[in-house]
Formats: C-alpha cells, sequence, structure tokens
C-alpha cells in the first residue's frame, strides 16, 4: 500500500509564527497577519479535500493574533478612559 503523503499549509505556518511574535516583538502588524493568514489558512485546507493539513496551527494562530488585537484594543480603551478621567478632574480643579 503506498501512503499518501500530506502537506502542511504554509499559511498555517505563517500564521502560528506571526501569531508568536504578536506577543513578542511585532504586536499589532503580527496579529494582523496572524488574523489574515489563519483564515486563508483554514480556507485552504478545506478546498483541499483532506490533502493538505496544518488546521490546529492555523487555529492557534488565529487565536493568538485575535487575543492580542483584543487586548490592544483593551489597552487603547483603558488609556482613553484613564485619560478622559484625567482631563475632567483637570476641568473641576
Amino acid at each position: 500500500m503506498t501512503e499518501q503523503s500530506k502537506q502542511t499549509s504554509t499559511l498555517a505556518v505563517v500564521s502560528l509564527v506571526f501569531g508568536i511574535l504578536a506577543w513578542v516583538l511585532i504586536p499589532l502588524i503580527g496579529a494582523v497577519v496572524a488574523v489574515i493568514t489563519g483564515h486563508m489558512a483554514r480556507a485552504e485546507i478545506r478546498r483541499s479535500g483532506g490533502a493538505i493539513e496544518g488546521d490546529g496551527m492555523a487555529v492557534a494562530g488565529l487565536v493568538l493574533g485575535y487575543v492580542s488585537l483584543l487586548l490592544a484594543l483593551a489597552v487603547l480603551f483603558f488609556l482613553i478612559f484613564v485619560v478622559g478621567l484625567v482631563g475632567v478632574a483637570a476641568i473641576f480643579a
């Protein structure tokens, strides 16, 4: 019997790598690249009919990217809120 070898999706690997980079080196760019390539990888894997693997890596990249984006958004809202409170406090001081 010949065993058909599966190829790993390059986009899934890129998604995982940039998802990790989003937490370590390049937060915003890494997160955006991880999310975009993660979605592209999952679509590629679904279309391949089982010939391409790497769905777990793509999902991990998506999770890392989305969590990084959500954390950045939370920090941004917190900073806006704090700056807003400081501005209001300065008006009434």
